[in-house]
């Protein structure tokens, strides 16, 4: 590879429903040539499917009508912080507001992304091989990135064009071998687009030449939906509620003392500590808590003992409620622990477990 050029395609003008979007693509680029990677916009994809939603012009109605959009297009609220709200969507995007645009559009409407990006990346594909031009196709759109501030496009769908550049088995200069390196060259791509394409001048489909000689060898591809991570491998699938509901489930499980044996691995003494500050200010003002570094015969290998001064019924069942606290306390610090009864109280026998 000798070296990338990014175009920009003018003159394509307002896209409408129905429109030959091949047709305004070619007509406003008839440079285009065999090999061309076309990174078109999603909204001007939407727009000449007709994936629009009709919504009124200004007022509360307007922003009623916005929330039940999003509704519709969320297959799961990952997190929400004062007006921002991200989400999965049907597709498996996880985005701000679901993707769903009202900008570039007139105000009756919103724009929603292309129902399968994929498919209409094949279609666009498709339609300039009838015109006799070999393309790749990457649709592209907008999104935030975690951990970093800033925003920047990446693909929704693409044709023609492998999404990886796999660099695993290769060996770098130093003579290491690659073991992970997959580079998610249409992401790339989008990205260097959006650079020539901009956000306010009308500017929807950009042209990298020079990464692709051909394509005419090539079939579509798998298209972006391979990007996508799986439950299973991804680190941090769950949302802030989510996660919180989860963590609040555990809790309530906690087995008892009857139920469990300990793992017997050594209790970190600052991981006891950040717990017993957890709990401090939310325990009953009768109940006390002193260690008792007993070795336990279960696998313990810490212990602490927790009494009360208020030996009604009542007060019994506040202590009972503050050993849960503080054991839930202790998981959230990899400490595991079993409430055994105590000529006095309770007495939580602790162990590390597994990393």
């Amino acid at each position: 590879m000798s070296g990338l050029e990014i175009r920009p395609v003018v003159g394509i003008g307002d896209v409408t429903a129905g429109d030959d979007l091949v047709g305004l693509i070619a007509g406003a680029a008839s440079w285009l040539a065999d090999g061309d990677v076309l990174v078109v916009t999603s909204k001007i994809v939407s727009k000449a499917e007709g994936n629009l939603v009709e919504v009124p012009a200004d007022g509360p109605e307007r922003d009623a009508a916005r929330a039940a959009t999003l509704v519709a297009e969320t297959a799961r609220v990952v997190a929400r912080r004062g007006p921002t709200t991200i989400v999965q969507t049907h597709h498996g995007f996880v985005m701000a507001a679901a993707g769903i645009d009202a900008s570039n559009v007139d105000k009756t409407h919103l724009v929603l992304l292309p129902a399968d990006p994929d498919a209409s990346a094949r279609r666009l594909r498709a339609g300039f091989q009838a015109r006799g031009l070999d393309v790749a196709v990457i649709i592209s759109d907008t999104m935030g990135r975690t951990w970093r501030n800033g925003l920047t496009d990446v693909a929704l769908g693409a044709a023609g064009i492998a999404p990886f550049r796999d660099h695993r088995g290769e060996t770098d200069p130093y003579g290491n071998e690659l073991q992970i390196t997959q580079m998610a060259v249409i992401d790339e791509l989008s990205a260097a687009g959006e650079l020539v394409k901009g956000k306010v001048d009308n500017v929807p489909v950009a042209v990298v030449r020079g990464y692709l000689s051909s394509v005419s060898a090539r079939d579509d591809g798998p298209g972006a939906a391979v990007l996508l991570r799986d439950a299973e491998s991804d680190m941090f699938s769950l949302g802030t509620a989510e996660a919180r509901a989860a963590g609040l489930r555990d809790a309530a499980q906690l087995a008892d003392g009857l139920q469990l044996d300990l793992p017997g691995l050594p209790v970190d003494p600052e991981a006891v500590r950040r717990a017993l500050e957890t709990v401090a200010d939310h325990l009953s003002r009768f109940t006390t808590i002193t260690p008792d570094e007993v070795l336990a015969s279960n696998g313990a290998t810490a212990a602490l003992h927790l009494q009360t001064r208020d030996t009604t019924p009542g007060g019994l069942m506040r202590l009972g409620a503050d050993a849960h606290r503080l054991r839930a306390a202790l998981a959230a610090e990899s400490v595991a622990s079993i409430a055994l009864p105590h000529d006095d109280g309770i007495r939580l026998d602790l162990s590390g477990v597994p990393a």
